[in-house]
């Protein structure tokens, strides 16, 4: 196994020989690693979520906390979502740039959940319970949003707006 050198001249151990001193091997290491990846914006205490310091601010982010309504068997959330990595974005009348592959909220069901909650059509979904939402194909999107052990659904969402936004939290 080759060793790397800093630049001090001091010799470090390769990551893997960590992982085995743990009891973990390569494979459950290289797991754990991607699963930290693809988790995102980390709740902070208060319920803030974190941010990447020196990224321009273009839209209003607001939190939407959506308590699923119970029909039967089924979960309901009442809204529709459209997007994602796999479908045309020239076709998305919500992006203001016709490239972004991102997913919107396109119908929001009066007196849902949804609404309930201050979700709006035309907001864009960035994070569904702490995962990343920016590069999914429509299928994960929906997929992550209906999971059947979750009841509660916080997501992260973008809106052009601050006159809505503002008005919104007013009413809250």
């Amino acid at each position: 196994m080759r060793m790397r050198r800093r630049s001090l001249g001091l010799r470090r151990r390769p990551i893997g020989s960590l992982a085995a001193e743990r009891g973990r091997g390569w494979r459950d290491f290289l797991l754990a690693r991607r699963r930290d990846r693809r988790r995102v914006g980390r709740e902070l205490p208060g319920g803030a979520m974190s941010y990447i310091p020196g990224q321009p601010v273009t839209a209003v982010v607001q939190r939407v906390e959506i308590h699923k309504l119970r029909q039967g068997e089924n979960l309901i959330l009442g809204f529709s979502i459209g997007g994602g990595i796999d479908q045309d974005p020239a076709q998305n009348p919500f992006s203001e740039d016709k490239t972004d592959k991102g997913i919107y909220v396109t119908r929001v069901t009066e007196g849902g959940p949804a609404e309930v909650a201050g979700l709006q059509v035309g907001d864009k979904i960035m994070q569904v319970n702490g995962w990343d939402m920016t590069m999914v194909t429509h299928d994960q999107a929906r997929k992550r949003l209906t999971k059947r052990n979750e009841e509660v659904v916080r997501l992260l969402v973008t809106r052009h707006s601050l006159q809505k936004a503002v008005q919104q939290s007013m009413m809250s």
